[in-house]
C-alpha cells in the first residue's frame, strides 16, 4: 500500500485546471492505486488528482463502506445532470472544515478506465454528490467556492436540517 501526500487548502495545485490524460500505462495504474489507498487511509470517499500534487483529470471515488465500489475516473466529464440536492460536504484537502453544498441528484458521466476503454455511468445521491465534488476539483474549485454556507463546529458534530433531506 502506497500513500500520498495530500495537498491542502492555501496550495495553489488545487486551484489549476488538470490537463487530459494522455497514455494509459503502468504509471497511470500506480497513481490510481495510489490514489486510492490515500483516499482510504484518510477514510475519504473521493480523492482527485491535484489533491496529490498531480495536474492530470483523474479521480477515485468509492461511497460504500466496505471499500468494494470503487470508481477510477480519467477524463471524466458530466454529460447529463438531473435535480437537486442540498446536504454537507468535506474534503480531505478542506481538513477540520464542512459545507452545505446543492448538486445535481443524478448524474451521467463519461471516463475512461485505467486502460483508456471508453465508459459511461448513471448513479444518483451520494456518489452523484462525490463525482461533481472531484470533477470540481480537475477544474481548479473546492467545494468551498460553490458551498451556500459554512458548518459551524457545533453544526460538524450534530444534526442539521440539510441531514433530513438525505
Amino acid at each position: 500500500m502506497a500513500t500520498r501526500t495530500i495537498v491542502k487548502v492555501g496550495d495553489d495545485t488545487l486551484r489549476k485546471t488538470c490537463k487530459r490524460q494522455e497514455k494509459f500505462d503502468l504509471r497511470l495504474a500506480i497513481l490510481l492505486k495510489d490514489m486510492a489507498d490515500t483516499m482510504y487511509k484518510a477514510e475519504g470517499v473521493g480523492l482527485a488528482g491535484p489533491q496529490v500534487g498531480i495536474l492530470r483529470r483523474v479521480a477515485v471515488v468509492d461511497v460504500t463502506e466496505d471499500h468494494t465500489g470503487l470508481l477510477e475516473l480519467v477524463n471524466p466529464e458530466i454529460v447529463e445532470a438531473e435535480g437537486t440536492q442540498t446536504g454537507r460536504e468535506g474534503c480531505l484537502s478542506v481538513p477540520g472544515r464542512q459545507g452545505v453544498v446543492t448538486r445535481p441528484m443524478k448524474v451521467k458521466v463519461r471516463y475512461q478506465d485505467r486502460k483508456g476503454r471508453l465508459m459511461e455511468l448513471e448513479t444518483e445521491g451520494f456518489e452523484a454528490r462525490a463525482i461533481c465534488h472531484e470533477l470540481d476539483h480537475l477544474d481548479g474549485k473546492l467545494y468551498i467556492d460553490v458551498m451556500d454556507r459554512e458548518l459551524t463546529p457545533e453544526e460538524i458534530e450534530g444534526h442539521i436540517p440539510e441531514d433530513d433531506a438525505q
